[in-house]
C-alpha cells in the first residue's frame, strides 16, 4: 500500500514523502484532514520507521485505521534517540493525539518537606521545589502524606506550623496540649534536643526504620534502669507506633527506592498498577487507566513509563515491571539522563522483589475487575441473573447472609445489601449471635434471619426481592422455616454452595422447593454477580467476627502459647512495646526477637492471628 487517501481530500503521497525523509533520529507527527495531530512517535531512523506504516499486509487494526486518516506528516530531527524520546513525550503531553496510548492522570504529586530552619518544620508540599530543605516522596496521595505526618507527630513531635505562626506565639498552642508538639516556639526544649527528634524523623523518612527502632529500644531500657518509668512508657508507645508502620509497609530485608509496575488487560480495558517504595518503605499505590486501542501489555508499559516519569515526577533508581518494554535500553538511558543517576528496568526477579511484582499484578487484576463491575457491567450481570432465574423483573434489592466464628467463639452473622447499582454499604448489618450452642451454624442463621425479618413483619424494614444464603440445603432450609413462621412471602430464597472442591466457578445454587441444584458456567456474568454478593457477605462477617473476638483476648494470651516462657514473653513485649504491637507484627519481625527461631516465631504468629 503506497498511497493512502482521506476521502474527499488530496492523496497523501507516501512514496514521495519517504524519498525525502532522512535516516536520522527524530520525532514525527501525523495529521488528519482537519489538520489535527492524530499520532506522535519517535524513531532512531525516521525513514525506516515511517516506511513501516505504508507496507502491504499490515496486521494491526489500529495501524490500518491510523494510516487511513493520515493527510500529511511533519518531522523534527534530533541529535540522538534520547532527545527524540524526550521531545516525543513533551509533544504527546501537549497535543494528546487520539491514536497514542495516553496517560490521563497528570496531577502534581505531594512530597514531605523538612525545612532547614533552626527549629525545622515538617509539612506537605506540592509544586516546584524552591525552598531550602529536604524533600521526601513522591507520595501517591495527600492522604498518604497526612498519614505519615500524623505518625511522625506521635513519634517525634516535630512542629508542622507555618513559620509566621511559629515566630509570633506568646504561649503554647493546642498541639502542645495534646502532646503532638514540644512547643519549641516557647523554648520549652533546647535546639539540641529538638535536633535529636529531627534526626530520628529524617531516619524514618529515609527508610532507616530498624536503626530508629534500635535507638528507641535502647532509650526505653535506659529509662527503665534509671527508674524513669514515665519516660520508658513514652518510648514504649513510640516503639509500638513505629512497629505498626514497619509491619504494614516495609519490604523485608529491602532498602532503597523503586516503583513496581504491573499491566493487566481484559475486555478491551487496560490498567497499570504502581506500587511506590521509598527508603525501603511502601508509601502507597495507585491505579492508572490509560486510553487503550487494543495494544499489548508491552505496548502499554512502553508508553506509560516515559509519559509518567518524564513529566517532572521523581524517577526512582529502579523500575520493576511485569512486562519488559521494547524500548528498555533507550528508556533506561533517557530516565538516567533526566534524573542524573543510573536507572534500571527489571522484570526477572528473586525473593522479595518477585513477591511485590506478584502483588502489583494481583492489584492490577482486581482494579480492572472493579472497573468492569461499573454501572454498565452491573446492568449486564443483572440481566443475565434475570434470564438464569426466569424472573419477570430486574431485582431492586438483594440480600445475603453469612455466619463467621472460630470454633464457636464470637459468632457473628452478616447481612449485605445490593441494589441495581451494586453494593449498598450504608445498609449492611451485623448480628451478634448469643444463647446458642457453640458452633451451631443453623441456630445462628435462624437467629439472624428472625431478627432481620421481624422488622419486615412489623413494617419497620424493607423486604428484599432475593435472599441469598451462603450455604447449601441445610442453611437454606433455616431461611425457609423462618420466613414461613413469620409469614413473609414473595422473597426468592437461594442457597449458594461452594461445591465439592470449594473452588470459585464451581458453585451450585439451591432454590426453595427445587430438589436439584442449578449449575452455572464459570464465565456467566450472573455467576460473577452472585460470587460478588457472597464474597462481600463473607468479608463483612469475617471482619466483624475478628473485631468481636479480639476484644475478648487479653495480654495473658502469651501464657497460653507452649514454649514461650517468662524471658521470651518479656523479650516480645519489650521489642514490640506491648501485646497490641505484637499482634500487628509480621512473621519476619518476630524472628528478629532474641530467643526466637522461625518455628517458634511461626507458633506465636499463628496463635495471635487465628
Amino acid at each position: 500500500m503506497s498511497d493512502t487517501i482521506t476521502p474527499g481530500k488530496t492523496l497523501f503521497n507516501s512514496r514521495h514523502f519517504l524519498k525525502i525523509t532522512p535516516e536520522v533520529p527524530g520525532v514525527y507527527r501525523m495529521f488528519s484532514a482537519e489538520s489535527k495531530i492524530i499520532y506522535i512517535g519517535k524513531a532512531k531512523n525516521l525513514k525506516k520507521r515511517l516506511a513501516s506504516y505504508f507496507q502491504k499486509n499490515i496486521s494491526s487494526v489500529k495501524t490500518r485505521a491510523l494510516v487511513k486518516e493520515i493527510q500529511h506528516i511533519e518531522i523534527s530531527v534530533t541529535h540522538t534517540e534520547i532527545e527524540a524520546l524526550l521531545l516525543e513525550q513533551s509533544l504527546i503531553k501537549r497535543h494528546r493525539p487520539k491514536y497514542n496510548i495516553l496517560l490521563r492522570d497528570d496531577k502534581s504529586y505531594p512530597y514531605i518537606f523538612l525545612s532547614n530552619d533552626s527549629y525545622p518544620r515538617i509539612s506537605i508540599h506540592r509544586g516546584a521545589k524552591r525552598q531550602k530543605g529536604h524533600y521526601y516522596g513522591p507520595y501517591p496521595s495527600a492522604g498518604a502524606v497526612r498519614e505519615t505526618l500524623s505518625l511522625l507527630q506521635k513519634l517525634f513531635k516535630v512542629r508542622q506550623c507555618e513559620n509566621s505562626y511559629f515566630k509570633n506565639r506568646s504561649r503554647p498552642c493546642l498541639q502542645y496540649q495534646i502532646k503532638r508538639c514540644n512547643a519549641p516556639c516557647m523554648q520549652m526544649m533546647s535546639e539540641q534536643d529538638y535536633e535529636k527528634d529531627v534526626a530520628l524523623t529524617r531516619m524514618i523518612l529515609e527508610g532507616k526504620n530498624s536503626e530508629t527502632l534500635q535507638q528507641l529500644v535502647s532509650k526505653m531500657e535506659q529509662s527503665s534502669r534509671l527508674k524513669e518509668y514515665e519516660q520508658a512508657a513514652m518510648f514504649r508507645d513510640k516503639i509500638q507506633y513505629l512497629r505498626q508502620v514497619m509491619s504494614e509497609q516495609s519490604i523485608e530485608g529491602e532498602r532503597g527506592e523503586l516503583d513496581v509496575l504491573a499491566v493487566f488487560i481484559q475486555s478491551n480495558l487496560a490498567v497499570v498498577h504502581v506500587i511506590f517504595v521509598r527508603g525501603g518503605r511502601v508509601i502507597g499505590s495507585r491505579n492508572y487507566f490509560p486510553d487503550f486501542h487494543g495494544e499489548t501489555e508491552k505496548d502499554v508499559i512502553n508508553a506509560f513509563i516515559p509519559q509518567f516519569y518524564l513529566s517532572g515526577k521523581t524517577i526512582p533508581k529502579e523500575l520493576i515491571c511485569t512486562h519488559l518494554p521494547d524500548d528498555k535500553v533507550l528508556l533506561e538511558k533517557g530516565l538516567s539522563e533526566v534524573s542524573g543517576r543510573q536507572v534500571v528496568i527489571k522484570t526477572r526477579l528473586k525473593s522479595q522483589r518477585m513477591k511485590w511484582q506478584q502483588l502489583a499484578m494481583t492489584n492490577a487484576r482486581q482494579a480492572l475487575e472493579l472497573k468492569l463491575a461499573s454501572k454498565g457491567n452491573q446492568r449486564n450481570r443483572l440481566m443475565e441473573l434475570v434470564s438464569l432465574l426466569g424472573l419477570e423483573n430486574i431485582p431492586t434489592r438483594m440480600e445475603c447472609f453469612d455466619i463467621s466464628h472460630s470454633s464457636g467463639e464470637s459468632t457473628i452473622a452478616s447481612c449485605v445489601v445490593f441494589d441495581q447499582e451494586g453494593p449498598k454499604k450504608s445498609e449492611y448489618r451485623r448480628f451478634n449471635i448469643k444463647g446458642i450452642t457453640a458452633g451451631d451454624d443453623y441456630a445462628a442463621m435462624e437467629q439472624a434471619l428472625k431478627r432481620r425479618f421481624l422488622k419486615v413483619k412489623q413494617n419497620n424494614g424493607i423486604k428484599p426481592d432475593i435472599l441469598f444464603i451462603d450455604g447449601g440445603k441445610g442453611q437454606l432450609q433455616q431461611a425457609i422455616n423462618v420466613l414461613e413462621e413469620l409469614d413473609v412471602d414473595n422473597v426468592l430464597l437461594i442457597g449458594i454452595a461452594k461445591g465439592a472442591e470449594r473452588k470459585a466457578g464451581a458453585e451450585r445454587l439451591f432454590l426453595a422447593n427445587e430438589s436439584l441444584p442449578i449449575m452455572i458456567d464459570s464465565h456467566n456474568p450472573a455467576l460473577h454477580l452472585i460470587q460478588h454478593i457472597r464474597d462481600e457477605s463473607h468479608r463483612f462477617a469475617i471482619t466483624g467476627h475478628r473485631k468481636s473476638r479480639d476484644k475478648k483476648r487479653q495480654q495473658s494470651l502469651l501464657e497460653q502459647i507452649p514454649g514461650i516462657g517468662s524471658k521470651r514473653r518479656q523479650n516480645l513485649l519489650k521489642q514490640f512495646g506491648g501485646i497490641q504491637g505484637l499482634k500487628k507484627a509480621a512473621l519476619a519481625d518476630i524472628t528478629t526477637v532474641p530467643g526466637f527461631n522461625r518455628a517458634l516465631a511461626q507458633k506465636v504468629f499463628d496463635f495471635l492471628k487465628d
